[in-house]
Parts: C-alpha cells; structure tokens; sequence
C-alpha cells in the first residue's frame, strides 16, 4: 500500500513540474497547402505563438540517370527564441548541394589567415597532376 502512495505521490508531483502548455499556444491560426500533379507544391502555416513556416518544391529530373527525380525545395520557419530574439532561418535543398541553411543565428566559420588563402590561391593556380607509372 505505501508503494502505491509512492508511486502515485510522484507522478503527481512529475505532472506539477512538467511545463504546462495551453491550446492556445500550439493551436494552427492559417494553413495553405497545394500540390499539383505536375509534383510541385507549397505550403505555409502559421501558430498561436507566433511560429511561421512556409515551403515550396518542384519535381527535378536527377543528375545522376540512376536515380529517380529528385524535389528541389526552398523555404522559411520564423520563430522567437526563448531569450526573445526573432529567429528565422530560410533553406534551400536538391540533389546537387543538399540542405543549405541560412541564418543570423547560425554559427559562421573564422576567416581564412591570409597565408593560408595565399598557399590555397598558389595550389589552385597549379597545373593538375597527372598519375605517372614509375
């Protein structure tokens, strides 16, 4: 009986400590949707709480004869961090160069040193090697 109360005391107390979220908060305001049967389509929505997307593809023959077409898509989500900044990250994405996302928020690689570049530049300038047999 005592593990009973135990067991029902804490997920009582789990329940409480769990954040809790309303309707309201995750409930769809606007939604828009189309596919076409030529494979191409769009979509976009829109939260309570402020998160917005938006996509559109089309239907692309695939570089590479082997594979099956491919959708070539781009589009946008918005939404506000916890910290209260305006996040918005837009995207691109095909068979070709992948995922490609862009964003003020996302980290950014350092500079190149110039020497590096300038040894970079050098190599680049190269004729290219050839495989000899020895």
């Amino acid at each position: 009986m005592k593990i009973k109360l135990l067991i029902l005391a804490v997920c009582i107390a789990v329940s409480h400590a769990a954040p809790q979220r309303t309707e309201a908060e995750s409930e769809i305001v606007a939604q828009d949707s189309n596919i076409d049967p030529d494979g191409s389509y769009q979509y976009s929505y829109e939260t309570a709480n402020g998160i917005r997307g938006q996509e559109q593809g089309t239907l692309k023959r695939a570089s590479n004869p082997d594979t099956t077409d491919v959708i070539v898509a781009s589009g946008s989500v918005t939404y506000t961090a916890p910290d209260g900044q305006v996040i918005t990250l837009n995207y691109a994405a095909d068979d070709e160069n992948g995922f490609q996302p862009q964003g003020d928020h996302l980290p950014t690689p350092p500079p190149i040193p110039p020497q590096i570049q300038k040894a970079l530049d050098y190599l680049a300038s190269l004729p290219p090697v050839t495989n000899r047999r020895r």
